[in-house]
């Protein structure tokens, strides 16, 4: 059975890697997907690709296109949009992504068809990071306020027909504010078996190579990883940390790794890379780092990072943010310090020079990938939800089945 499902993204399309394995996933199961995207660029309203076709928001002047176009679900730009878009193509199933423009996705569906929630945020938790972080802009105590924040979710996520989670942590989370086991699934953000090559290759006495690929952002534990290389530096240890990535605070951990005296030979910040370049950043590397602090937002949460990482035969050394130490400690493949500790995630760092220590974490990684951990197996999930909240799949005892349903599903 061919649905037309409407996949809402609330910023420019392209690129989201989860949006495009998503729809990608959608399409090659026989389904047409259409993209609602914002539209800062001013790229043509309708574009077809493969993952779908992407129907744009009006880009309208420049001054103040950022305004008009913000994606707050009182938005009646959005509104119309997407209420013309279920109109003209016929639109059996809304899957929207996090709460910003849920609210708006439930009322163009009208209760007509249904709306999935692909949640891949702790979005409260997400917003209180910015206020802590003391990134507070002038109108977030109306757009970005966390009490206001948190009230919409608990309003919102009842009226869901199904929500995806990434992680089983973000699945209890929502459980615990009221929504039914059965109508939440886990699809996380794995990659692909086939991202799983030969085992991992290192020469003896090389040194080793530790990359973080990710936003640059104090809660990220950014300044946490360069404390540790410096202490790596001072202690003449052979190593070499790629940073690959951008966001609101490059500029001050840049200038922060030149207060420690970190010389270019033991850092280099690659800045923000498509996505191709940067992964093979990372195959290039040793280990993979996951330092993000312990906060709500990452104890909900988990990176794609973590399985980039696992897949490519790297070591991952993480800290203690729930859902990624767990998962370390349930495969073996890798390392956790607690959050924060730049001394502790030296020392952990310094563990995988050891050639079969390193090694072992590496194959271990990789083989939780092929049998676990991995968007196939994610995939099935996210199709059984589909199928069978549009009726192409039975029922069982009333309620929707979740024969794959684990904790990476991502």
């Amino acid at each position: 059975m061919t649905l037309r499902v409407l996949y809402v993204w609330d910023a420019d399309y392209p690129w989201d890697v989860r949006t495009e394995k998503v729809c990608r996933a959608l399409v090659s199961a026989g389904h047409r997907v259409v993209i609602a995207a914002r539209n800062l660029r001013g790229s043509p309203r309708s574009e077809a690709l493969e993952e779908g076709l992407v129907e744009r928001l009006p880009a309208g002047p420049r001054p103040g296109r950022r305004i008009v176009s913000f994606p707050a679900f009182f938005n009646p730009l959005w509104l119309t949009h997407l209420a013309a878009l279920v109109r003209r193509h016929r639109i059996d199933l809304v899957m929207v992504r996090d709460l910003p423009l849920a609210p708006t996705a439930l009322l163009v569906a009208r209760g007509r068809v249904p709306v999935v929630l692909d949640m891949a945020e702790n979005y409260p938790a997400m917003i209180q990071d910015i206020w802590t972080d003391g990134r507070r802009g002038p109108f977030d105590l109306l757009v970005r306020n966390p009490r206001l924040v948190s009230l919409l979710e608990r309003r919102t996520i009842g009226r869901m027909d199904h929500i995806i989670t990434v992680v089983e942590e973000s699945s209890e989370r929502i459980i615990r504010l009221g929504v039914p086991r059965e109508r939440t699934s886990v699809v996380s953000n794995t990659p692909s078996k086939t991202r799983v090559t030969g085992p991992p290759e290192r020469r003896e006495g090389e040194p080793l190579r530790v990359v973080y690929l990710g936003l640059m952002e104090k809660h990220r534990g950014i300044g946490c990883v360069l404390d540790a290389a410096a202490l790596l530096h001072r202690t003449g240890v052979a190593y070499h940390l790629d940073v690959v990535g951008d966001g609101r605070d490059y500029s001050r951990f840049r200038e922060y790794a030149t207060e420690l005296g970190l010389p270019a030979e033991r850092v280099t910040f690659h800045g923000r890379l498509p996505h191709a370049e940067a992964i093979q950043v990372v195959t290039r590397a040793h280990v993979g780092l996951v330092p993000h602090e312990a906060r709500e937002s990452w104890n909900t949460t988990i990176p794609n990072k973590l399985f980039d990482y696992m897949a490519g035969g790297l070591a991952v050394v993480s800290s203690d943010a729930a859902p990624a130490a767990r998962v370390i400690g349930e495969t073996g493949a890798g390392l956790v310090f607690p959050s924060g500790d730049g001394s502790q995630l030296a020392e952990q760092i310094q563990k995988c020079l050891d050639l079969a220590t390193w090694q072992q974490f590496g194959r271990a990684g990789q083989a939780a990938i092929r049998s676990r951990y991995n968007w196939e197996a994610d995939t099935s999930v996210l199709l059984n939800v589909i199928d069978r909240l549009t009726g192409a799949a039975p029922q069982v005892d009333g309620r929707l089945s979740q024969p794959n349903r684990h904790t990476a599903g991502i």
